[in-house]
């Protein structure tokens, strides 16, 4: 993997953004998307403390602007959420052509809209409520399949996008 600069700033509102204290030294970049500042903290809080450079932010529309103005290896979202729900983010990643993995953790899961819209499928779902080691082995699995991520949900993208 690349050597990045973790330490630029973003523009992102910070009241948004839950930032962990040592960004540098971490093998993988990972965006926590949730409404429930309980849930969002804790995920932070145990993905940073197993070694992961973790942003958390309270929405999807916050997390788009996230993701516009960084760069992540993978995305942790509800779906959910005001201004943006999980899958409406997703939509957006997968229109922009965005070839990122995509972990929905959450109790509402929408699966009308994956088998309506299977390019809307995330690469794991966590089912709410989920242990930490639950979210840890999800992680680490998507991180260990998406590395070398091929962007094989872009060939599911439908002609019109």
């Amino acid at each position: 993997m690349k050597n990045r600069d973790y330490r630029e700033t973003i523009s992102v509102d910070k009241s948004d953004v839950a930032l962990t204290q040592d960004q540098t030294n971490s093998p993988h970049r990972i965006l926590v998307v949730d409404d429930d500042s309980d849930v969002r903290q804790l995920s932070v809080d145990v993905l940073a403390g197993s070694g992961f450079d973790v942003e958390g932010v309270k929405d999807g529309a916050a997390g788009w602007d996230a993701l516009q103005a960084g760069s992540y290896d993978l995305v942790i979202t509800d779906n959910k959420m005001p201004r943006m729900t999980g899958i409406e983010m997703i939509e957006k990643l997968r229109a922009a052509r965005m070839a990122l993995p995509v972990i929905m953790a959450t109790r509402h899961l929408p699966m009308h809209e994956f088998a309506r819209n299977p390019w809307l499928k995330p690469d794991a779902i966590l089912e709410r409520p989920f242990t930490n080691d639950d979210l840890l082995e999800t992680v680490k699995k998507v991180l260990s399949a998406s590395d070398g991520y091929d962007g094989r949900k872009e060939t599911l993208l439908p002609k019109y996008l």
